[in-house]
């Protein structure tokens, strides 16, 4: 895949967003990320011409099917592994940053030869 571990955080953290609030803007990644603006808005202008995200007049920003698509994989790759990190006893804290970097690397074959052999806690979600 050729998007960078920058273009699928900000999209991951999109998706994160559109779960918690009515609209993502901008600024709500700004502040979630911690990045200025201005970073953001070179990342969202990127985003736009990979057709991974739409952005209305209003600065409403939405996934398109293949942002979204971006998205889930490593949403579900950082509860996955964050979850199963926890489960080993690693402090939660930890788990949860090994876990965001883990998710950009591994392959899909390695990935899902994990989610077949591991049995994680789940902690009802």
């Amino acid at each position: 895949m050729a998007y960078n571990e920058s273009s699928e955080d900000y999209l991951e953290t999109i998706l994160i967003l559109s779960k918690r609030l009515p609209v993502v803007r901008a600024v709500d990644i700004c502040n979630e990320m911690g990045f200025k603006k201005s970073s953001v808005s070179i990342a969202m202008k990127h985003l736009r011409e990979k057709n991974n995200i739409t952005v209305t007049d209003a600065g409403f920003i939405y996934l398109t099917e293949s942002g979204k698509e971006i998205a889930e994989m490593i949403y579900e790759r950082h509860e996955f592994i964050s979850k199963w990190l926890i489960s080993l006893g690693v402090p939660e804290n930890i788990a949860t940053e090994d876990a965001c970097k883990i998710e950009h690397v591994i392959s899909k074959a390695s990935f899902e030869a994990l989610k077949k052999n591991i049995k994680t806690t789940d902690s009802g979600h």
